[in-house]
């Protein structure tokens, strides 16, 4: 089954709104993992307009605490721009996955993945620090194999394939034609030894198609799997959305487009 990582920035921006503790980032997280989630995900930016410093602290300490015997689960994966306040945070609470994300000065969210023609030996050495700190590293790319060659290239362990095109050409009738061009960048990925993530517009309607990926180890959802919560309540969508992962489809959700 694919693993589901759930992006709780979403709690931290409504809770930001008003300045007080309320929603609980905390409580998200405990509630999703109550309901099943094996990961979360945090991308805590520069300006910290959702998540903050002080957040990703407290869910390291939680996660930490309900770890089992074998230390794996649940996962924290960290994603961010390798900037040097980020790294450093990163290699001070060591997370299972840092995902690195390139990140455009005033985008409301991420727009595309790494430019193949983005320096390698520069971010070739920061995949190499946070891997010596025993943290897998996973690489924010388009679905092609220029951009999985050149982070093979950077001995990165994985990487997470931006979906929004995917989610776009769903919306149009055309998810099984895109699903094509994702399928070859992850079969390429993984004959290059790496893992393959996703992540960016998946929702209850195209997550049954887009879950046949090759080689999908796991998703990154939070815009989505928050704005669903508004309406059934977080423990019922984190559950909704590991179902589908899983091959059933709840009741309510969209109709499948192909």
């Amino acid at each position: 089954m694919v693993e589901l990582s759930v992006n709780v920035n979403k709690v931290a921006t409504l809770r930001n709104s008003r300045g007080g503790p309320e929603p609980s980032v905390i409580r998200a997280v405990e509630t999703c993992l109550a309901a099943g989630a094996r990961s979360i995900t945090v991308h805590p930016r520069a300006d910290e307009r959702h998540i903050r410093r002080g957040d990703v602290y407290e869910i390291a300490r939680l996660l930490e605490s309900r770890r089992g015997a074998d230390r794996r689960w649940p996962e924290f994966n960290i994603e961010g721009d390798p900037r040097p306040d980020l790294l450093e945070m990163v290699l001070d609470v060591r997370p299972s996955q840092c995902t690195l994300v390139p990140v455009v000065p005033g985008e409301i969210t991420s727009q595309a993945g790494w430019p193949p023609s983005t320096d390698p030996k520069w971010l070739g050495a920061v995949v190499a620090q946070l891997k010596d700190a025993g943290i897998r590293v996973s690489v924010f790319v388009d679905p092609d194999e220029e951009a999985i060659r050149w982070a093979a290239g950077l001995g990165a362990d994985r990487v997470e394939l931006y979906t929004e095109p995917y989610a776009r050409a769903f919306e149009r009738g055309e998810g099984e034609q895109s699903l094509a061009r994702y399928a070859a960048a992850s079969t390429a990925a993984h004959s290059l030894g790496l893992g393959v993530n996703a992540g960016h517009d998946l929702d209850l309607g195209n997550l049954p198609l887009f879950r046949s990926l090759p080689y999908l180890a796991e998703v990154s959802i939070g815009h989505a799997l928050i704005s669903h919560a508004l309406f059934v309540g977080l423990e019922r969508a984190v559950r909704d959305y590991l179902a589908v992962l899983g091959g059933a489809r709840p009741a309510d959700a969209p109709a499948r487009a192909v």
